[in-house]
C-alpha cells in the first residue's frame, strides 16, 4: 500500500517521457507526418499509465499503435518503431506477465510475436533483428510471471495462514466447550442422582403415601435415572481416552486460598479480597468463577511472573463480580488461543451463564481480567 502511489507516480512520469519521446522520434526522425506521429505516438506508449491496474487492455492498445505503425511506415527503415514505444511495451509485457494466469500469458506473446513483430518483418526489418526483439518480449513475460507467482504463493501463504489461525480459535471453543461440558456433568450428575434418591426414598419416609403421589415419585424416580443414564452416555463421548467414568467434585471459590498458595509456588505475589457478604452459588457460577481466577492466575505466572496480583470476589445483589489484576509487563496479545483455553475459555463459561467478560492491559501497567456472573437460581 506504502509503494502504491511512487509506482504510480513512476509510471505516469514514463508514460509522459515515452510518448513525447515516440512523437518527437517519429516526427523528427523518421518523418512521419504530425497527423499520423501524434495519434500513433499516444497509441504506442500512453497505455502505460494503466498498465499496472489492466495490462490485457493496455497490451491491447498499444499493439495495435504498433501493428497501425508498420503500416503507415511501410518499407521504410531499420526499425519502424521508436525505441521508446519498443521500451514502453517491455513494461507493459512485464505487467502482462504480473497480473495474467500463465495461460494468458503465454497468449499475450504469441500474438505479440505473431501479429507485431512478423508484419514488420514481413515489410523490412531484417529477420535478425526482429528474432532479438522477439526474445525481449519473451524475457519481459517470463520476468513478469516469475514476479507474479511469487505474489500468488506469498498471498496464498497469507490466506492460509489467516484460515489456520481461525482454524485454531474454533478449535479452542469446541475443546473449551467439550471440557465445560465435562465438568457441568459432574455437577448436574450429583443433582440427578439426589434426586432419583429422594424419590426413590420418599415412600418410604412418608406414612400412608395416597397412591397417586407413590406413583408419581416412581415417574421422577424413573426420568431423573433415564436423564442421568443419557446425560452419562453423551457426555461419555466428549471424554478423552485416559480420562476416567467419574471425576472428582469439581472444585469453587472454597478452594480460593488454595489457588493461591499455588500461585505463590509459582513466584507471583498473591492477595485476595472478599467483599461484600458471601453466599450460596450455584454449581455452575462457583466452578465458572474458579475456573477465571485458576487461568488468570496461569497466565500472570506465564506472562508477568513475579508480579502482585490481587483478587478480588465481590458479592453483589444479582451478580458475582471476579476480579484478577497484576501490576507485570505483558507481551501477549488480548485473544491467545494457545492451547484451547486461557480467555477463550473465560468468555465461553461468560457467556454460558450470561455474563460480561472484560480483559485488557491497564493504563497503569499490567493486565486485568473483569468477569460479572449472574447469581442464577441458587441463594
Amino acid at each position: 500500500m506504502l509503494l502504491r502511489v511512487p509506482i504510480l507516480l513512476f509510471l505516469l512520469a514514463m508514460t509522459i517521457g515515452f510518448t513525447a519521446g515516440s512523437i518527437a522520434i517519429a516526427t523528427q526522425v523518421y518523418h512521419v507526418d504530425t497527423g499520423w506521429a501524434w495519434p500513433l505516438g499516444i497509441l504506442q506508449a500512453a497505455p502505460l499509465v494503466f498498465a499496472a491496474r489492466w495490462p490485457l487492455a493496455a497490451w491491447r492498445v498499444a499493439g495495435v499503435g504498433l501493428l497501425l505503425t508498420v503500416v503507415v511506415r511501410h518499407g521504410v527503415g531499420f526499425m519502424p518503431w521508436p525505441v521508446t514505444a519498443i521500451l514502453a511495451l517491455i513494461v507493459i509485457l512485464f505487467f502482462a506477465g504480473v497480473g495474467c494466469d500463465r495461460q494468458t500469458t503465454l497468449g499475450v506473446g504469441a500474438v505479440t510475436i505473431v501479429g507485431t513483430l512478423v508484419p514488420a518483418v514481413l515489410f523490412g526489418m531484417p529477420g535478425w533483428f526482429g528474432m532479438i526483439l522477439a526474445g525481449i518480449v519473451v524475457v519481459a513475460l517470463t520476468f513478469g510471471d516469475a514476479v507474479g507467482g511469487r505474489h500468488s504463493a506469498v498471498e496464498e501463504l497469507r490466506r492460509r495462514e489467516e484460515q489456520h489461525r481461525q482454524d485454531l480459535a474454533r478449535q479452542a471453543v469446541l475443546e473449551e466447550r467439550a471440557r465445560i461440558a465435562r465438568e457441568l456433568h459432574d455437577v448436574v450428575a450429583h443433582h440427578m442422582s439426589v434426586i432419583a434418591m429422594q424419590a426413590e426414598a420418599a415412600p418410604y419416609k412418608i406414612p400412608d403415601l395416597p397412591e397417586a403421589a407413590r406413583q408419581t415419585f416412581g415417574v421422577v424416580r424413573d426420568a431423573a435415572r433415564e436423564a442421568l443414564t443419557e446425560t452419562r452416555r453423551v457426555v461419555g463421548l466428549l471424554r478423552s481416552d485416559d480420562e476416567g467414568a467419574e471425576r472428582a467434585p469439581q472444585p469453587g471459590l472454597d478452594r480460593l486460598d488454595d489457588l493461591a498458595a499455588t500461585a505463590r509456588r509459582y513466584g507471583l505475589s498473591v492477595a485476595t479480597v472478599i467483599v461484600g457478604m458471601p453466599r450460596p452459588l450455584d454449581a455452575g457460577v462457583d466452578l465458572s468463577a474458579f475456573r477465571i481466577v485458576q487461568e488468570s492466575l496461569s497466565n500472570a505466572a506465564r506472562y508477568a511472573p513475579g508480579s502482585r496480583v490481587h483478587v478480588e470476589i465481590k458479592y453483589g445483589t444479582a451478580t458475582l463480580t471476579v476480579a484478577v489484576t497484576d501490576d507485570g509487563a505483558r507481551t501477549t496479545p488480548e485473544e491467545s488461543h494457545g492451547g484451547g483455553h486461557g480467555l477463550v475459555g473465560m468468555r465461553e463459561r461468560v457467556t454460558m451463564l450470561g455474563g460480561s467478560l472484560s480483559a485488557g492491559a491497564r493504563d497503569s501497567g499490567g493486565w486485568e481480567v473483569v468477569a460479572e456472573l449472574p447469581y442464577g437460581d441458587a441463594g
